[in-house]
């Protein structure tokens, strides 16, 4: 094994450790503010592109949040079994799901409130800092 692929496999020299770690640390501090309210930090951005766009389709919401129907399917059901949801076929092609907010679901955004603020307050970046890091991040994204 040559020098550089040596290199190339230390964790230290991975742009993407430092991204799923970063995540992972990020999502964590949503844990302690979605608890009490009995939702999870994937179910949270479900509501955050309900509560903009409510009545979507699940493909829709898929292509928001960067995920597949097999990941959404799950959650959407669960969601709908809290009460939170409901999910009905389109009247112009019954292959399409449609997502609406329940009163529940709605309610939500209120209770949901303080959370970019609480979790915000969390993480020590200069306004700069972090509307560069925004950029960069969907860069990164919108490249793969």
């Amino acid at each position: 094994m040559t020098e550089q692929e040596e290199n190339a496999l230390k964790l230290d020299n991975q742009l993407c450790f430092p991204l799923y770690a970063a995540a992972r640390k990020v999502v964590g501090l949503y844990t302690p503010y979605l608890k009490p309210l009995g939702i999870t930090y994937t179910q949270y951005l479900v509501f955050m592109v309900l509560w903009e766009n409510d009545g979507i389709s699940v493909n829709e919401l898929g292509k928001r949040l960067f995920l597949d129907n097999g990941t959404l399917t799950p959650l959407l059901k669960k969601m709908q079994a809290d009460g939170f949801l409901t999910r009905t076929r389109s009247t112009h092609d019954e292959r399409v799901v449609i997502i609406t907010l329940t009163e529940k679901g709605k309610e939500m955004k209120e209770k949901c409130a303080d959370v970019p603020f609480s979790v915000g307050g969390c993480i020590r970046l200069e306004r700069e800092q972090a509307e560069q890091l925004y950029i960069t991040l969907y860069k990164i994204i919108n490249t793969i």
